[in-house]
C-alpha cells in the first residue's frame, strides 16, 4: 500500500526529527561541513518540531508521508514567506514559502516528494497565496526535482552555515493550481547528472 500524506500531529515530532537528521546526513556531505552533519541530533530536532507542532499557526503547514509499516518516511512544512527573492516581478499578490521537504532515501523516487509539495501548495492556497517559493543550496542535486515540477529559479543569496559560505537559490511556482506533473526538460536545460 502506498504511503499516505496527512497533516502532522505533535506525536510525529520524534519521527520528523529522525527523518530530518537522516536526510541531511545523506544529502549534504560535500555541500555542508562534515562536523555540522555529525553533530546533528534527533533529540534536538524532535524538540524543535514538537514546539512547532504545538503552535496551531505553524502546525497547519506541516505534513508527513506515512508508510503503513515504517511510519513517517517524509515530511514538509510551509507558511508565510520569510524573504522575497529579487527575481519575483511584483505581480504576485501573496507569496508563501515551502520551508522544508525531506523524504528518506529508501522512499525517494516514489512520488512522495511531489505529493508532499502538492499538499503544501494546497495549504498555501487555502491561506490566500498565489505563489510559492522554496530556498535550497544551489549545488543540491534536488534542484532537478524542483525544476522538473515547474519550479523556476528567481533569486540567489549567500549564507553561512557552521562557518562555511554557501550559496542558495530560490525556486518559484506562480500557478499553484497547475498540477505537479514531471515535465521533460529540454536538452539545453538538462544537467550532466540527467544525461
Amino acid at each position: 500500500m502506498a504511503p499516505t500524506i496527512r497533516r502532522a500531529r505533535k506525536s510525529d515530532a520524534p519521527a520528523i526529527g529522525r527523518v530530518y537528521v537522516e536526510t541531511w546526513q545523506s544529502a549534504y556531505p560535500g555541500l555542508l561541513p562534515d562536523a555540522m552533519l555529525v553533530r546533528m541530533s534527533d533529540v534536538r530536532q524532535s524538540a524543535w518540531w514538537s514546539r512547532a507542532l504545538g503552535d496551531a499557526r505553524e502546525s497547519r503547514g506541516i505534513f508527513v508521508a506515512e508508510d503503513e509499516d515504517m511510519g513517517v518516511v517524509g515530511f514538509g512544512s510551509c507558511g508565510p514567506v520569510r524573504e522575497i527573492p529579487e527575481g519575483l516581478d511584483g505581480t504576485e499578490s501573496r507569496v508563501g514559502e515551502v520551508y522544508t521537504l525531506y523524504v528518506e532515501p529508501d522512499f525517494q523516487n516514489q512520488g512522495l516528494g511531489r505529493r508532499l509539495l502538492d499538499a503544501m501548495f494546497r495549504q498555501l492556497q487555502a491561506d490566500g497565496c498565489d505563489t510559492a517559493i522554496l530556498w535550497m543550496l544551489a549545488n543540491n542535486p534536488a534542484r532537478f526535482f524542483y525544476e522538473g515540477l515547474g519550479g523556476a529559479p528567481v533569486g540567489r543569496r549567500a549564507d553561512r552555515m557552521a562557518g562555511t559560505h554557501v550559496e542558495e537559490v530560490a525556486y518559484a511556482w506562480r500557478d499553484l493550481d497547475a498540477p505537479l506533473i514531471r515535465r521533460r526538460l529540454a536538452p539545453e536545460e538538462e544537467g550532466p547528472e540527467q544525461g
